[in-house]
């Protein structure tokens, strides 16, 4: 082949920013080595920072503190039961033992901090194996003006994770809010946050400054980025990647102001684009039928990364139970700015009385169920997959718990049902009319779960019958926390769609997180993390943050491989 002009030479190039690609470049440069980041969008962050934050890293140095010590064997005991072989074991035992030692690295060097969870469940909290807390981390609270004009440069959240048009929000937060107008504590403690958030858009910020959940966590990671001096650029969508004749990487070709420049990789190249939600085309060769533009992932994420090493003849990995991490969707379609997508994840579905139905007016799901495994249940739906389904309450459900976009509290939901996005009955009659559905059938529907819900037993699908479902739920409220009756009209109706919050199949990778060939060899210099690699999970979904906590894990260690390669390759040319 003709000799490569270099424009530019690292010993890595990380393609992404997200807290793969940062965990990849943060660890690259703190063994010693010249990195470069290369981000497609306009700002750093990637699918992170538009996500909850959640980190699972079983067996961390916080688990017991957090009053959930943990081992080894449980964890495996876990994994078997809910990922089993639909990952290799050499894959899983790589994450449980690089996880906890990724976690105090880069505490240690102040690359993130975070906080286990004192309770949260696995999200099968009945399978031998389960915590109840302490696997799951958060990012702690994060003040973005440490960033100083590099704010900007930081990917903001999802809409649905602000309010008063910039103000990050919690669960915490919420509930405080909420409660403003009934207790001191709750007033005092939203009135911060209030006269906080006013006081950064005073000082000219786009938005609040008191970062949270997954911003809060890409923001560290970006801070640590800066901190450490680390180059990146932005608006540079890797091209290309170079190999020799055996194949090996020696660089990418990068898109940069409106020309085409080649960068030597002098160890390796690590993708990490964020997989392929937004890439039609692999979407229909991947996901199950039927499938759309519902993903929750940046718009950003179309799969170049995964074309590239697929191209430099890396492989799909197989064996995945599922392509995607699911979450039900409702998408409102605005007349400007495009379609506004809402996930279903942890408010709504859980709380006492809301019902699921498909397109015959029938329940299909334990609404309380994980995200991922509501949107398997609309798969799985008989005699046809329920997409869309339809979330379903009553008049007092979302004056107190809202419905998606709908906020409680009496907030104005006219514009919502103006647009089509949230259908409103006098009747449960009247409503099914609206949404094409049986009014007999959806009678029945909600009649057979208000007596269940009487007794606080769901005797048809369990809802609030797990610890997982129960954390959900609404305290106090008993004998079920998940359980209470569709009884006060009108009624209201949001249509959910089988979103993503980004897939779970990609490149084949072994334990170092080096690319694969279809025949099991390693492609010299690449490596994939994220999700463009092949999650170490299968497709299945134990747990908060289970794609954070492998992309953290996989990317660090890709970045410890690459210094060791260096470092071999180093002593072996002062020995000659």
């Amino acid at each position: 082949m003709d000799a490569i002009r270099w424009d530019f030479s690292f010993d890595v190039v990380v393609a992404g920013s997200g807290a793969a690609g940062m965990s990849a470049a943060l660890t690259s440069h703190f063994e010693g080595l010249e990195v470069l980041i290369v981000e497609k969008a306009a700002r750093m962050g990637g699918s992170t920072a538009v996500s909850g934050g959640a980190v699972w890293i079983p067996l961390n140095a916080d688990s017991a503190g957090a009053g959930h010590p943990d081992s080894h064997e449980e964890v495996w005991e876990y994994l078997s039961g809910t990922v089993g072989e639909a990952s290799p074991a050499d894959m899983k035992r790589a994450f449980l033992r690089a996880g906890p030692a990724m976690y105090d690295y880069m505490a240690s060097r102040e690359a993130f901090k975070l906080a286990a969870r004192t309770y949260s469940p696995d999200y099968y909290p009945d399978l031998p194996g389960a915590a109840m807390g302490g696997r799951a981390l958060d990012p702690v609270e994060f003040d973005g003006r440490k960033l100083g004009k590099r704010f900007r440069e930081l990917r903001d959240p999802l809409r649905e994770f602000l309010v008063l048009g910039g103000m990050m929000v919690n669960i915490t937060d919420v509930h405080h809010l909420l409660g403003a107008g009934r207790s001191p504590k709750s007033f005092l403690h939203g009135a911060r946050l209030v006269l906080r958030y006013w006081a950064d858009r005073l000082r000219g910020y786009h938005r609040g400054t008191r970062l949270l959940l997954g911003n809060s966590l890409a923001a560290q990671l970006f801070h640590s980025v800066v901190r450490q001096g680390v180059p990146y650029w932005l608006e540079s969508p890797i091209r290309a990647i170079h190999q020799d004749g055996w194949g090996r990487v020696l660089g990418v070709a990068v898109e940069r102001r409106g020309a085409v420049v080649n960068i030597q990789a002098r160890r390796g190249v690590v993708i990490a684009t964020g997989g392929f939600p937004w890439n039609e085309a692999l979407r229909g060769q991947h996901y199950p039928k039927p499938t759309g533009p519902w993903s929750m992932a940046p718009r950003d994420n179309e799969g170049q990364g995964i074309e590239l090493a697929l191209a430099a003849g890396a492989a799909m990995g197989t064996g995945h139970v599922s392509p995607a991490f699911w979450a039900p969707v409702s998408i409102l379609e605005r007349r400007e700015g495009g379609p506004l997508r809402y996930p279903h994840l942890v408010w709504d579905r859980a709380k006492p009385g809301l019902i699921a139905v498909d397109a015959s007016g029938k329940r299909f799901v334990n609404e309380s169920a994980s995200y991922h495994e509501f949107v398997k249940a609309m798969y799985g739906a008989d005699p046809a997959p329920a997409i869309p389904a339809y979330l379903v309450c009553d008049h007092d459900f979302i004056e107190k718990w809202g419905l998606g976009l709908a906020l409680p509290g009496g907030r104005p939901r006219r514009h919502l049902i103006d647009a089509g996005y949230l259908i409103r009955g006098d009747s449960l009659e009247d409503l099914a009319r609206r949404l094409g559905l049986d009014a007999a059938a959806l009678s029945a529907t909600v009649k057979r779960y208000n007596d269940m819900a009487k007794d606080g037993v769901d005797w048809d699908f369990g809802k609030g019958g797990t610890a997982y479902n129960r954390y959900l739920g609404a305290p106090g409220h008993l004998p079920n926390p998940c359980l209470g009756p569709l009884a006060k009209p009108p009624f209201y109706a949001v249509r959910v769609y089988a979103g993503d919050i980004g897939t779970a199949c990609g490149i084949s990778v072994n334990e170092h997180a080096q690319a694969l060939t279809a025949e099991g060899a390693t492609i010299p210099g690449l490596y994939v993390v994220g999700n463009d690699m092949q999650s170490v999970m299968g497709g299945a979904y134990p747990g908060p943050g289970i794609t954070l906590g492998p992309g953290l894990t996989f990317g660090w260690v890709a970045g410890r491989h690459l210094a060791r390669a260096y470092s071999q390759q180093h002593q072996q040319e002062n020995q000659s």
